[in-house]
């Protein structure tokens, strides 16, 4: 068998079945278009519309090799040489086109000749009654033998409890002795390293209905999946995934970098070499196709995998950051097909970084908290609940990670003490991860889009037109008609100038006029393919019946689509301008162009300066003065990404796109991008640019809101305005008006900290006047109250309150006159020996006041908003206090 790289697999295989009329297609993104799902996990993913009939494919037979990546066994990542989080499906589909006999006669083809597997060692199973697929294997040169018959559960794929569904065959490799278990029931199906699955075919042929029965689909289909990983490890011949050429370069490096070998006895080093490199494949592609860190959804799991990775590092001996170190090597691997590693690199390196140095210098002190809090445990023994949740709040440990330390030391965790610490975040998740129904399963929008197929939009030509009405939605459903019109309704045309709500910009509104009636368009959202428009009905002129099937006249309201075509123009500008200005590691990352404003969140990982900013805003006025021409064409997908138009990768693109190109006067290109929305002709037509406020939106994310036209004189009138009357309130002219300012707000401080030095030189000399004090459980528990007193000044009378004889708590709390509440407990040394815990008071009373807080069992800080809970919270810490001293 011929030795090949990954790389030249690939291509094989991609070759092999264009040969067989195949259209090769590029991977789909990371992020399907399928909100059950997170992440892309097979390569029928993308392609599951066709499958259902929600779409026609674009040729009947493809060929693709798919990124994908799984995380339901994140943990077990590293700790085996099977486990990964990224990986490639290479996989062949037809809908209606070939099947059975084809798909396996090519697949024993591919593999045997192709590729140079020994026939001898390839095996196959089937499901049971699937006698068409075991004459099949036999004519294809497979012997009797070797096709083995498995039941549902082994050989038999469903969609979904109704849908397409099918048999399917495993193609196994018999890979030797050397891999066997050894028992005498070793043979394929065993869980051991000698019989390893290569390939699965999926025959779909069959339409599970509610009472189980499986009629015929009209069209038999073909799904297979081979992983890339798997394949290159038979071929190169080696005893794992983590030995071929698509891991060990990353392999080398890690191990270059922590002076160790792989295999060389340490069984913990191994481990960590084999996360970091299987973590860093997943974490640069998963950035690459957009998705960003975050603490829910894709972007959570991407900082689970990032965090383990730099943990593991830290355990290898690395410090400071190490991750962007990978970026070349895997883009010498892989930026070939996937040039999206190379377009976003920048912003790969970017994010990395902002996200390792952030929890770099929290990685030492919770591994400290954790390694203090688990000192006295033995194996068998548990974590406690609001360790893991300090781990995960304070110092950023996801709680997998927490679990996956403990589990190192024999331990576990109280889940259940985490669960009621986590109560208010878990809400909020649940809230947030609900899973939507999917558009895949088919709707009424559906039904209208296989009926009368897309709605054919003329908005880029016109703002009006005539459309015929094709249907008509009430909250009853699909209606043929509307006599007695209800507030809203929905109503699809098919034909319309009205732009439809998509890529952040707003849907257009307008009024149609339909016989007597005149409707008033309150907003107008796509469906798949069909564009849908929110109506309500505005006057009467005589008896008036809405019917599908009656002609409509429509008319955009011109003057608000002016305005958003000037802000979504103005979006691509300034998109150019922060690239130049803050680096070319800047993406957008979200948008939304509506007719009063435009907003822009992009990666960057600080605070845009004044000079910046003002920068950006002159390199977009420059541009609108130019007047340049702005031009629409249409391109295929693969033509756009050559001329280097910029694609924003949350969003989804067909085979044929429409270009914005923005020239500079210089005859080069000022900015060029994939847009299907609405724009200007000329930049001139936005007239003006003012960014009016630059503000963080998340780790890693800032976001623009800025204005256009005539909203910037607006602007500019209301600032000018305010300055007149800043100048009159203040007796100074414009020159002078930031020193008075500043004068005042001079005085202003230092008067306020004359006045906490007065309270606190009062305070402290005369501790015992303003404190309660009583004894609970031997310990002398000191509690005092202060109206508008800094947490600062709290724990100098704190320092001074401790200062008794006998062992003591005290609680300082300030309530100010925002009815906010702020929080200080101390405890002695001798009181901590006791029990007392001061950041478990604080904590506790905290979360009544609706707050949060925490600290050492010595010192701790917290408070809330709700100081009218005070009297509760205090009752709180004094029962607590009494069942710690007591324990």
């Amino acid at each position: 068998m011929q030795q090949r790289t990954a790389r030249e697999l690939r291509e094989l295989f991609l070759s092999f079945w264009e040969e067989k009329g195949s259209s090769r297609l590029s991977s789909f993104s990371l992020v399907p278009d399928d909100p059950s799902l997170l992440f892309t996990i097979a390569g029928m993913v993308p392609l599951k519309p066709y499958y259902l009939g929600i779409k026609e494919p674009p040729h009947p037979r493809v060929v693709t090799s798919q990124k994908c990546v799984r995380t339901n066994d994140i943990e077990n990542v590293g700790r085996t040489a099977r486990h990964h989080t990224f990986f490639e499906m290479l996989g062949n589909f037809t809908w209606g086109s070939y099947f059975k006999k084809e798909a396996i006669a090519w697949a024993w083809e591919f593999l045997t000749e192709r590729v140079g597997l020994e026939p001898d060692r390839l095996w196959a199973t089937i499901y049971l009654d699937d006698n068409e697929a075991f004459e099949a294997w036999r004519k294809a040169g497979l012997p009797e033998d070797r096709i083995l018959r498995c039941g549902q559960d082994e050989n038999y794929w469903f969609m979904g409890d109704t849908g397409p569904c099918g048999p399917c065959s495993e193609i196994y490799y018999d890979r030797g002795e050397k891999y066997s278990c050894g028992k005498p029931t070793c043979g394929v199906g065993c869980d051991c390293d000698r019989y390893l699955e290569i390939w699965n075919l999926v025959f779909t042929q069959f339409d599970r209905q509610k009472d189980g029965s499986l009629p015929l689909l009209p069209h038999k289909n073909i799904d297979t999946g081979m992983g890339l990983e798997r394949l290159a490890m038979v071929v190169q011949g080696v005893d794992t995934d983590y030995e071929t050429d698509i891991f060990t370069p990353l392999i080398q490096h890690t191990c270059k970098r922590a002076g160790i070998r792989y295999h060389d006895g340490n069984a913990k080093n191994d481990m960590a070499v084999r996360v970091i490199s299987d973590h860093v494949r997943a974490v640069a592609f998963m950035l690459a196709d957009g998705v960003l860190p975050s603490n829910d959804g894709p972007g959570y799991v991407l900082r689970r995998l990032l965090r383990r990775a730099v943990r593991f590092g830290k355990l290898l001996g690395f410090d400071g950051p190490f991750l962007c170190e990978y970026l070349p090597i895997l883009i010498d691997l892989m930026g070939e097909p996937y040039r999206e590693l190379i377009t976003q690199r920048p912003t790969v390196e970017q994010i990395i970084t902002v996200e390792e140095e952030r929890f770099q210098k929290t990685l030492q002190q919770g591994t400290d908290l954790f390694e203090e809090a688990v000192k006295g445990l033995s194996a068998g023994g548990c974590v406690p609940g609001d360790v893991a949740f300090t781990l995960y709040d304070t110092y950023g440990f996801p709680p997998e990670l927490t679990r996956e330390m403990a589990e190192e030391k024999g331990l576990t965790v109280d889940e259940e003490g985490f669960a009621a610490a986590m109560e208010g975040q878990r809400q909020r998740a649940r809230a947030s991860s609900k899973q939507k129904h999917s558009a895949l399963a088919g709707d009424v929008y559906t039904e209208l889009e296989n009926e009368f197929g897309p709605t054919c939009f003329i908005g880029y030509e016109t703002a009006a037109g005539t459309g015929k009405i094709i249907a008509l939605l009430t909250a009853d459903g699909r209606v043929d008609k509307i006599d007695q019109a209800p507030k809203e309704f929905e109503l699809v045309l098919d034909t319309t100038p009205f732009y439809a709500e998509r890529g952040g910009e707003v849907g257009d509104t307008g009024r149609m006029t339909v016989g007597n009636a005149a409707l008033e368009v309150l907003n107008t959202v796509p469906h798949g393919g069909i564009i849908v428009h929110t109506v309500r009905l505005a006057e009467i002129a005589g008896p008036a019946t809405i019917a599908v099937g009656e002609p409509v006249s429509c008319q955009v309201n011109e003057e608000r689509r002016s305005a958003i075509r000037r802000n979504h123009t103005s979006t691509h500008l300034l998109h150019e301008a922060l690239g130049r200005v803050l680096g070319r590691h800047v993406r957008q990352a979200g948008s939304l162009v509506a007719d009063e404003f435009l907003r822009f969140d992009f990666t960057h990982h600080s605070p845009m300066s004044e000079a910046e900013i003002e920068e950006v805003e002159r390199i977009v006025n420059r541009q609108i003065l130019a007047n340049t021409p702005v031009t629409t064409k249409e391109y295929s997908r693969d033509e756009a990404q050559k001329l280097g138009a910029r694609a924003l990768f949350e969003e989804k693109y067909g085979e044929v796109v429409r270009v914005v190109t923005v020239p500079e006067n210089n005859n080069e290109t000022f900015s060029m991008e994939l847009c299907g929305g609405l724009h200007v002709r000329a930049t001139g037509d936005i007239g003006s640019f003012k960014i009016l406020r630059e503000e963080s939106v998340g780790s890693g994310t800032r976001r623009i809101l800025a204005t256009t036209g005539m909203n910037v004189l607006v602007v500019l009138q209301k600032l000018f305005g305010l300055r007149s009357a800043m100048t009159a309130l203040l007796s100074t002219d414009e020159e002078g008006l930031k020193e008075k300012a500043q004068g005042l707000v001079d005085d202003l401080r230092r008067m306020k900290n004359e006045l906490q030095a007065v309270k606190l030189r009062e305070l402290t000399e005369n501790t015992e006047r303003f404190l309660e004090r009583r004894e609970v459980g031997g310990v002398l528990l000191q509690v005092g109250r202060f109206p508008n007193v800094k947490p600062d000044v709290l724990r100098e009378v704190g320092d001074k309150a401790k200062a008794r004889p006998e062992p003591t708590v005290v609680v300082l709390a300030s309530v100010g006159d925002d009815e906010s509440c702020q929080l200080v407990v101390m405890a002695d040394d001798r009181a901590v020996k006791l029990g007392a815990n001061a950041g478990a008071l604080v904590k506790e009373a905290s979360a009544i006041l609706g707050g949060k807080g925490g600290g050492r069992p010595s010192t701790a800080q917290g408070g809330g908003k709700d100081g009218a809970k005070l009297d509760e919270a205090l009752a709180r810490i004094e029962a607590l206090v009494k069942e710690q001293v007591k324990a």
